[in-house]
């Protein structure tokens, strides 16, 4: 039977709908893999399912003598070499379509956390140093009636656009492409310049893929292009953002505050992060809840058997060309 290697844990539901049609190897110790395991698991695998935190390179893609599919537990897939394994003849696939809802809730809850103290409050409280209510006791900012900027808005961008509505925000947006003008109405949404957006925004939620065009478009320019009231979201790509340049921006209080699920060189922070305390650090769970982890599993398999089955997988990545 093909062997099929997962290299992470992996819902158990999920392994077993696989089990049946491979052989099937796991990792179930959340202990990544080595460089030289993913060699091995390449050379020995028709599938591999990784983890964005899996770094699949030309050297790994090129010790695969079988391997059919390389299948990403994840919406991204930045941690592959897409073209190579795509010159290789090696299917890339994602999980997208089903986690966007979810992010989009977590995106809100880091908008009203970092707007609201949550973070900072909670921990003041859990340290026994309350003594009772203070008029100016960690003020923050109001969510309501403010205006809401979203840069890239396609699937997660479009779902924090529209829970928008319930705080009767105003809601600006940029992206590659202008949206349909029926989307924006229902969106209620404006199409503007990133720079429009960062200036007239209270907060500033980022949305977009990783390019060569994205990478760093958030940086020092565009920091001091914000308001010192206004608030920075970021739940997409890490290398999007300038991570040093947002420090400098919270040190010296060119913007209020900020929220991260994704940085520049994950999993590390970058110097300066930890001691904020504008700064909401969150260790990358824009899609972890048990629903939507099942579902993203459950198209991992669908992927698999695709290929198993010697048919296209139904979600190549969009940069995959053989």
């Amino acid at each position: 039977m093909p062997i099929v290697t997962v290299t992470n844990m992996f819902p158990e539901a999920a392994l077993e709908k696989l089990g049946s049609h491979c052989d099937l190897r796991t990792n179930q110790t959340e202990i990544p893999p080595t460089a030289e395991d993913l060699k091995r698991y390449a050379s020995e695998s028709a599938v591999i399912v990784t983890y964005l935190s899996d770094k699949i390179n030309r050297d790994i893609i090129d010790c695969a003598e079988n391997l059919r599919l390389i299948a990403n537990y994840g919406a991204g897939f930045n941690n592959i070499d897409v073209a190579h394994a795509a010159k290789k003849g090696v299917w890339v696939t994602n999980t997208p379509g089903v986690l966007h809802e979810t992010t989009a809730d977590l995106t809100w809850a880091m908008i009203l956390g970092a707007a609201r103290r949550i973070v900072p409050a909670e921990r003041f409280t859990r340290e026994n140093r309350f003594k009772g209510w203070q008029a100016k006791m960690y003020l923050g900012g109001d969510v309501y009636c403010k205006t809401l900027g979203i840069i890239g808005c396609g699937e997660i961008g479009s779902a924090v656009a529209r829970r928008a509505s319930g705080f009767n925000m105003r809601v600006l947006y940029c992206n590659r492409n202008r949206l349909p003008a029926e989307k924006e109405k229902a969106l209620n949404a404006v199409y503007v310049s990133l720079e429009e957006l960062l200036r007239q925004s209270d907060f500033v939620s980022v949305h977009a893929p990783l390019t060569e065009q994205t990478q760093h478009m958030i940086g020092k320019e565009q920091f001091l292009m914000m308001k010192p009231t206004a608030y920075f979201i970021h739940t997409a790509r890490g290398k999007v953002v300038d991570d040093k340049a947002l420090v400098e921006a919270l040190k010296e209080e060119k913007i209020a505050g900020a929220a991260l699920d994704v940085y520049e060189n994950e999993p590390a922070l970058t110097e300066g992060m930890a001691e904020l305390e504008n700064l909401m650090l969150l260790p990358h769970i824009g899609s972890a809840s048990h629903e939507t982890r099942d579902k993203m599993a459950d198209l991992v398999v669908d992927n698999v058997l695709d290929a198993l089955a010697g048919k296209t997988p139904r979600c190549l990545v969009p940069s995959w060309k053989k």
